[in-house]
């Protein structure tokens, strides 16, 4: 076990209770920098786009209770986001995936707006705003990913790669329906060429499936928030489409699949170069 992953040890009994409650949830050291980090960056976000939050504040209207005003919604999947990313948490593990999913979410967002497959409420192409959401839904999933893989008994293989051509053969149809009328976007060939040689390139099928519905799980939720609220709004008016739901299943998927290749191609890179098997451990779990 890792010095980030030990648990936290407390000098009396008195705390058993918080120790065990902590022990429950996987809450290690780095757990609390990780959240301490999303608070940070919430914070950051108002304060620079401190307009935004002064809109969103400008419609509390006074004659109704306050309850009746608060977005349930949001602050459920808040609370659940921080609870996911802090289970487990281990900052060398955690960096990749904060990494890639800033980089992933920054591409998916500027595809999908700069052919207007959907469109933010401010008119940004892509809003800067919004892509930090993508690392910390990252966060959640893997957490997903790792409960499933534990927990659910091991089945034949077959069985999972029978689910794994089904799903993204699927998922791969609908993308092309969906983003038809867009094909004359070079930004859209990209996207389906990037995909189609994600879904054929060798893969662990059960990670993969598990992946993908726990991404489209968590993005059910985040798609049923931004949708309904008019934050985004998609070219097809659903609240949400289901190619959004599922995307956010895939984008899991490209993100763990990247990030491995990332980290081999450095690993690999650092070795050649010279820089020694300790600098190389940098970029291994």
């Amino acid at each position: 076990m890792r010095s980030d992953q030990k648990p936290i040890h407390y000098p009396s009994q008195g705390f058993s209770l918080l120790k065990q409650l902590t022990a429950l949830l996987g809450w290690t050291r780095s757990s609390y920098y990780l959240m301490s980090a999303f608070v940070a960056i919430i914070f950051l976000i108002i304060i620079v786009w401190w307009p935004l939050a002064e809109e969103y504040l400008s419609y509390i209207d006074n004659h109704y209770p306050i309850w009746l005003q608060i977005d349930w919604l949001l602050l459920g999947i808040f609370a659940v986001m921080s609870l996911l990313i802090m289970a487990g948490a281990n900052i060398k593990a955690d960096a990749w995936i904060v990494i890639v999913g800033l980089f992933g979410g920054l591409v998916i967002e500027s595809w999908g707006t700069q052919t207007n497959l959907w469109i933010y409420y401010t008119n940004e192409r892509p809003p800067l705003w919004i892509i930090p959401a993508w690392p910390i839904a990252s966060l959640s999933i893997d957490r997903i990913v790792h409960f499933l893989n534990r927990r659910l008994p091991s089945q034949p293989i077959i069985l999972f790669r029978v689910a794994y051509w089904l799903t993204f053969t699927g998922f791969y149809t609908l993308m092309i329906f969906f983003a038809q009328h867009t094909f004359d976007k070079s930004l859209t060939w990209m996207a389906l060429l990037l995909c189609a040689l994600l879904i054929l390139s060798p893969t662990d099928h059960r990670l993969a499936v598990f992946t993908f519905v726990s991404g489209s799980g968590l993005g059910y939720f985040l798609e049923l928030w931004g949708t309904t609220r008019a934050c985004w709004t998609y070219y097809t008016l659903q609240t949400p489409p289901l190619f959004a739901i599922l995307a956010h299943g895939f984008a899991a998927v490209a993100f763990w699949r990247g990030g491995l290749l990332t980290k081999k191609i450095l690993i690999t890179l650092s070795r050649r170069t010279g820089l020694g098997k300790s600098f190389g451990t940098l970029f291994e779990n």
